[in-house]
């Protein structure tokens, strides 16, 4: 049957894409960074697994007419990957550091790339090359693919650990910025004496580098400072910079592929040569980022699955030449890089630490061993050896971390600066935290009639950062005010004359983090924002679930449609302490803003309402006016509450509970019906004190006949 060569690519992606990221949910679960899972879906999609268990789908799925097309596809993703790497960068990470992440970055070079071409020398090159092979070449490659560390998974680790701004963390990411320069000039002199067809050859090869080189620092870089500057100043990145950015970025990687040192460093080398200073970096970065790394850097490791043929190791020599490779690898590194660390007078725990972080290899090996296979320098057998290397190295660096560097490690290197405490009864303070750049002008408005001119009112805004959005981006020190998530929000609170503080940085558990911080800032009030879930319909599950579980003082979400003033505020009521923390919030609105507030108690019984009007009472003098209660009996209070809403409300808040169709649940199928149907916006609010054994049953005890009996506004 012909197969249409545009419906397989597009079957390939989505095999190949779905399957990562289906790999990468049980890869987060183990605590592993994305790239093991990526390298897993690449070895299980080739012939070490699908092609061993079902041959017949591997070659219909990956025929051979198909690999020019996913070659060249993986290239492509590579060239913008390694231009990523060299916006990253920066040079600010030495700063304070130089000396010892030059010493410790070189140590983690010399002493593997020692061992590598020393076992090359020594024994590889007899048992797992050939004669057509130089012997030169060889062992000068295996050198340099012994001493590669992957920067951008050990940005990754140590975000995820919480490590990025420790001493271990500062030394750790400026050694391997500084391996990942010297690594790939040492990969480019490689490249160039294989291809070279003589030692003449090769020396011109490596002249005209250094000069490309040098044209590149001293002409392109002055020119991409001026571009920086007028993307900064004037309109930002429009697409004819981007347009102007991406040729100058293909030109480069042609240039130093007609050179004779591979393309892969002339994008590595233009992204390095960009500056960092302003935002012209970071953009590109965050435009490129997301087609470079979702959809294009996973063909690459399904095009080196492919090539991995774990079959080929059939006997127990093999193996156990893979497991002294294995050894060698772990030896050089981390030895290399831990003695290192500890002469330049870090602890032997944090020196360790560093050397298992140096130690990790994951994708830039995987793009080192994959040039050594094009070239012809080393056998497929070699190369799947080298990338079980690879996998092991990374994968055993999470859980070595967590052994060497604990969490009580961690806290000590943290820096707590305390809140200075004034005398008197503390502000008023609301930690507001944006998931999503659309929540934060209804957030802005409500903590403007929250604390009016309240003299000292504290607002906090804060954005969470994932892992996998930071990972790219560990040495981007921007200040929170310019993270975009937080720009509408700032926005908003400009306008309407609030200061508000801005705080993001990166979390794995931003459930945690939130409370953390909720207790650090002192907040009286913890305010998340709402969005429709994509598959979930309660709005109570992920990590608004677990901020509720994990509060100690009031939790509230905004279902904002809208809200741009708060004059008229509806609080169904039953009596729950929800619903009392609920109208805490409705009386604090009635005082700074002077909103009109009318509570809506439901209940069973006409009569039943003296509870309800004595909790009214004692959140709002009878003297100050402006507050109905409304008594509705009803067998449905949700029904009663969104009957009363469409009565032109601004806000309606409501606490959380059964009776109000509001329950505590993990994943949902429909959509709670008071979100659903309210007309205006909503504030859904839970209080974490214990509960009482007063508290109302959201059970109805009549028919559901409904009577509504408007008690007069007190004046």
């Amino acid at each position: 049957m012909h197969t249409n060569a545009l419906a397989l690519l597009i079957l390939q992606l989505i095999v190949i894409i779905g399957l990562s990221r289906l790999i990468g949910r049980g890869a987060r679960w183990l605590g592993q960074p994305l790239v093991i899972a990526e390298v897993v879906a690449g070895i299980v999609l080739g012939p070490s697994l699908l092609g061993w268990l079902a041959p017949d789908i591997m070659n219909g799925l990956f025929p051979a007419s198909s690999m020019p097309v996913l070659t060249m596809l993986s290239q492509v993703g590579l060239v913008l990957f390694m231009f990523l790497i060299g916006l990253e960068l920066d040079p600010q990470l030495l700063k304070g550091r130089g000396h010892a992440s030059v010493a410790i970055s070189h140590s983690s070079i010399v002493v593997p790339f020692a061992l590598g071409a020393g076992a090359g020398a020594l024994w590889l090159y007899k048992s797992l090359s050939s004669p057509e092979v130089p012997f030169s070449s060889f062992v000068l490659f295996m050198g340099v693919a012994m001493s590669i560390t992957a920067f951008p998974v050990l940005a990754r680790i140590l975000t995820e650990r919480g490590l990025l701004q420790s001493k271990v963390g500062t030394v750790a990411i400026a050694c391997a910025a500084v391996d990942d320069v010297t690594a790939w000039c040492l990969l480019a002199f490689v490249v160039s004496i294989v291809r070279a067809a003589s030692l003449a050859q090769a020396a011109l090869t490596t002249v005209m580098a250094l000069g490309y080189i040098a044209f590149m620092l001293m002409v392109v870089r002055p020119f991409l400072a001026r571009l920086g500057a007028r993307v900064a100043s004037r309109e930002g990145l429009t697409q004819n910079v981007v347009a102007s950015t991406l040729v100058l970025l293909l030109a480069s990687a042609g240039v130093t592929e007609l050179i004779g040192i591979h393309a892969l460093f002339g994008a590595f080398l233009f992204g390095a040569v960009i500056p960092k200073e302003g935002r012209l970096a970071e953009t590109l970065a965050e435009r490129l980022e997301d087609v470079a790394v979702v959809l294009l850097l996973p063909v690459f490791f399904a095009f080196s699955g492919l090539r991995t043929q774990i079959g080929l190791l059939n006997t127990a020599e093999d193996w156990l030449t893979c497991g002294v490779i294995i050894v060698l690898a772990c030896l050089g590194k981390f030895g290399g890089s831990a003695v290192a660390a500890r002469m330049t007078g870090l602890r032997w725990r944090e020196a360790s630490a560093i050397g298992i972080l140096m130690n990790t290899r994951g994708l830039m090996e995987l793009i080192v061993l994959n040039i050594g296979l094009d070239l012809g320098v080393i056998s497929p057998q070699l190369f799947t050896m080298m990338v079980l290397m690879a996998l092991v190295t990374t994968f055993i660096t999470t859980p070595l971390l967590k052994w060497i560097y604990p969490l009580e490690e961690i806290a000590r290197e943290r820096v707590v600066v305390p809140l200075p405490v004034e005398p008197g009864p503390p502000p008023y303070s609301v930690l507001m935290c944006v998931s999503h750049g659309q929540a934060g002008p209804g957030m802005a408005t409500l903590a403007r009639s929250l604390t009016g001119r309240e003299e000292g009112a504290q607002l906090h805004a804060l954005h969470l950062v994932s892992p996998e959005r930071a990972s790219l981006r560990p040495a981007q020190q921007r200040a929170p005010e310019e993270d975009s998530a937080l720009m509408p929000l700032l926005w908003r609170a400009v306008s309407l004359g609030l200061s508000v503080r801005p705080l993001s940085f990166v979390s794995a558990e931003p459930a945690q983090d939130i409370c953390r911080t909720a207790k650090a800032r002192r907040a009286d009030l913890v305010l998340l924002g709402w969005h429709k879930p994509l598959f979930s319909q309660t709005m109570l599950g992920g990590t608004v679930r677990g901020v509720m579980q994990e509060a100690s003082g009031p939790v509230a979400v905004l279902v904002d449609r809208g809200l741009s003033d708060i004059k008229r505020v509806l609080v169904p009521f039953a009596g729950s302490r929800h619903d009392r923390a609920a109208l805490a919030l409705a009386q604090r609105l009635r005082k700074q803003a002077g909103a009109e507030v009318t509570v809506l108690h439901v209940t069973p019984d006409l009569g039943g309402n003296g509870g309800a009007r004595a909790q009214v009472e004692a959140l709002f003098p009878a003297n100050e006016g402006g507050v109905t209660l409304k008594e509705v009996r009803s067998d449905a209070p949700d029904e009663a509450a969104l009957g009363e809403a469409r009565h032109g409300y601004d806000l309606v808040i409501v606490g959380i509970g059964a009776q109000w169709g509001l329950e505590d649940k993990v994943f949902g199928l429909q959509r709670e019906r008071i979100i659903r149907d309210a007309p205006g916006s909503l504030l859904v609010v839970s209080d974490a004190s214990p509960a009482t054994a007063a508290e109302p049953t959201s059970e109805a005890a009549n028919d559901g006949a409904t009577a509504v009996r408007v008690l007069p506004a007190r004046s």
